[in-house]
């Protein structure tokens, strides 16, 4: 028996076409919610990001935020529940060597984001998902060793991941994008933060579905007693889920719900 859900956001609960969250996801979702089933989220963004996503996704009553790649957790009222930050040590050797670099990396703290440096790669990147006007701070790296940092995202392709993992020991890749990758604790994920969540809500993993289509998705998808790829996910995604679903677009998160027997029929 399903009792907890949990969504990742771009691409899964709102689309990167239309950047709002389909009409049929809203309706699925408040069914759900009238049969008393947890509703959460389990997103890479950083709690100061949820503003952006829009009017639609932040009214609805979602009863808990993983976010950071599970590396924070917040209840229903958004109120702290765990945390788990990059170790410092990781942050002392990797900040030196990123000086040196010619790429664009994005910081991430709880309340404030900040990137090392703009150029044309990364300016246009953010003009193909419709955010070029978006641009955050441009901040030395060397504020992440007097800040709690959680997440770091080099824009670098990932042939390039092992290089930048050489000098963040004790980080791994949760790459979601080809364009680029979330670095974490080696210890993290959003499994780890799936667990504490339901340990929160005294439920077990066999009775949770997830939603996903990024590659910071497949262990979650693996990790849920029912995984669910969009039809947008990355092939191997959708290798790693017992379900695949139709695009986000297409009523995909409403379409798996009915196969599954949790709401009635579109």
């Amino acid at each position: 028996m399903v009792k907890a859900v949990f969504f990742d956001i771009d691409g899964t609960l709102v689309s990167m076409i239309t950047h709002e969250m389909p009409d049929s996801t809203l309706a699925a979702l408040w069914k759900l919610k009238e049969q008393g089933v947890k509703l959460c989220i389990a997103s890479g963004r950083p709690p100061v990001q949820l503003p952006l996503i829009g009017e639609r996704f932040n009214a609805f009553p979602f009863d808990g935020y993983v976010m950071l790649n599970g590396q924070y957790g917040m209840n229903e009222k958004k109120e702290e529940l765990f945390k788990k930050r990059i170790d410092p040590r990781a942050l002392e050797t990797l900040v030196p060597w990123l000086r040196e670099q010619d790429f664009s990396v994005t910081f991430m703290e709880l309340d404030y984001s900040y990137d090392t440096k703009f150029n044309e790669g990364f300016y246009a990147y953010l003009k193909s998902i419709g955010k070029e006007d978006q641009m955050m701070d441009t901040v030395d790296p060397e504020r992440a060793l007097t800040h709690d940092t959680y997440q770091v995202c080099p824009y670098i392709p990932e042939e390039r991941d092992e290089e930048f993992l050489c000098h963040a020991p004790g980080m791994k890749s949760a790459r979601w994008t080809a364009e680029f990758a979330d670095m974490i604790p080696a210890d993290g994920g959003k499994p780890e933060g799936m667990k504490k969540m339901l340990e929160y809500w005294g439920i077990d993993i066999a009775d949770t579905m997830a939603f996903g289509d990024g590659g910071n998705d497949a262990t979650m998808l693996e990790a849920a007693g029912i995984g669910v790829a969009m039809g947008n996910a990355r092939d191997e995604v959708k290798a790693r889920a017992d379900y695949v679903t139709d695009d986000c677009e297409k009523d995909g998160i409403a379409k798996a719900l009915v196969h599954f027997g949790l709401i009635d029929r579109l």
